[in-house]
């Protein structure tokens, strides 16, 4: 029995997206000029983050490769026959899918969308998100062909938000104060992490599908530490159980069509020790310090000296972390980052209009010290004209944040 390596498949009709069809051409128009740019005949896109911001499809890979080509005048996604026709319901272009019977027929599948008589003389691609395995196997059947790198290039497109992004980035912002309230709402001793969590991700989840009836749901998460667990930003939740003086860190994690958003808050339970009190009112005041400074014009790496700074003089700079914050938009904690937007000391970036970046310090004290625990404020800025918009509205700070319930 003879079975295809490919095929297409158009079951059902077309999703509405989360942005319209001039959004995603505005992008495929930039992407193209980038193509010209560098003498490019053609793109193989292969990460999450950029074949959902130029097609609308996020891809759940498990193992199988997924990708996107783009010519001057076709885009179509290539995706694993397990998916069906979702991928194709999902994005706003057209869509090939390979089968796992024969091996390599993702490699046939990009074939028969360029054909062999004029096979492309310079190929774009993401080498951040190609293995070797698959570089491999790219130069074996475009022999002839010359590889560039343009993951840097799309990072620069990706950090300039449209008002479309902007919109669904506030709405995730919103969303995630929803979480943090119906959280706090919870906190009280002998609750485990765990529990609580569920809490606040059930009620994000359900305000997404209020506010976006059409759209898939998926990759909503809590993170909410306490005690040791808080001294990092991105530890798991536990089981343990929430004990009188326990400092807390409250995350929500609202995700709209692999669009990301935070909020993360420091918490007591009850009561607070002086010693605690002092590290975060320090943490506080260079959070506040930090929003100031987030204005079209200022460049990362100047925000983060003048924050070191003021770290410095108030005791606490050697139990500082990691960066002041990043950018936002299709990312999350498993795909995509643009890196060149990060509060960070060695990023060069001119904040302008339109870029959306946290400011989020963090201290962590060790365990036999006093005070010990990770302390942390985050708050998502649209930049805009003149300053910038913090979209973020749950309140922070000792005066907000000792929780008696």
């Amino acid at each position: 029995m003879e079975r295809p390596n490919f095929f297409t498949l158009k079951n059902g009709d077309k999703a509405k997206l989360p942005f319209t069809e001039k959004e995603y051409q505005t992008r495929l128009k930039k992407l193209r000029n980038v193509m010209n740019n560098n003498n490019l005949d053609m793109i193989i896109l292969s990460s999450m983050h950029n074949i959902a911001y130029y097609t609308g499809f996020i891809y759940c890979s498990f193992g199988r490769p997924y990708g996107c080509v783009i010519t001057e005048k076709k885009i179509l996604t290539i995706s694993a026959n397990i998916d069906s026709s979702q991928p194709w319901r999902r994005s706003h272009c057209d869509n090939v899918i390979y089968t796992d019977w024969k091996k390599d027929n993702f490699l046939k599948a990009i074939v028969s969308i360029i054909g062999r008589k004029d096979p492309p003389k310079n190929i774009g691609i993401e080498e951040d998100h190609l293995t070797l395995e698959m570089m491999s196997k790219f130069k074996s059947i475009f022999t002839f062909s010359a590889f560039k790198d343009v993951s840097k290039y799309l990072m620069n497109l990706r950090m300039i938000k449209s008002e479309e992004e902007i919109e669904i980035i506030k709405n995730g912002a919103r969303i995630a104060d929803l979480g943090a309230e119906e959280i706090v709402k919870h906190i009280k001793p002998g609750e485990s992490e765990l529990e609580i969590a569920i809490h606040g991700r059930d009620k994000m989840e359900r305000e997404i599908a209020k506010t976006y009836p059409n759209a898939e749901y998926m990759d909503t998460w809590v993170w909410f530490q306490s005690g040791i667990n808080t001294d990092g930003a991105h530890n798991p939740k536990t089981s343990r159980k929430l004990k009188t003086g326990d400092i807390l860190s409250l995350n929500t994690f609202p995700m709209i069509s692999g669009y990301y958003t935070a909020l993360e808050r420091t918490l007591f339970l009850e009561t607070i020790d002086d010693v605690s009190l002092k590290a975060w009112e320090a943490n506080v005041k260079v959070h506040k310090r930090g929003l100031e400074l987030i204005k079209p014009g200022a460049k990362c790496s100047e925000i983060c000296i003048e924050l070191n700074e003021l770290f410095s003089e108030l005791g606490y700079f050697q139990y500082r972390t990691f960066g002041y914050g990043h950018s936002f938009g299709v990312l999350s904690h498993f795909y995509g980052r643009e890196s060149g937007l990060e509060l960070r000391e060695d990023i060069e970036t001119i904040l302008e209009k339109n870029m959306v970046i946290s400011m989020e310090p963090m201290i962590m004290i060790p365990e036999n010290k006093p005070g010990a625990g990770g302390y942390r404020e985050h708050d998502i800025l649209v930049i805009n004209e003149n300053g910038a918009e913090n979209i973020t509205k749950f309140p922070f700070g000792p005066e907000n944040n000792i929780i008696n319930n």
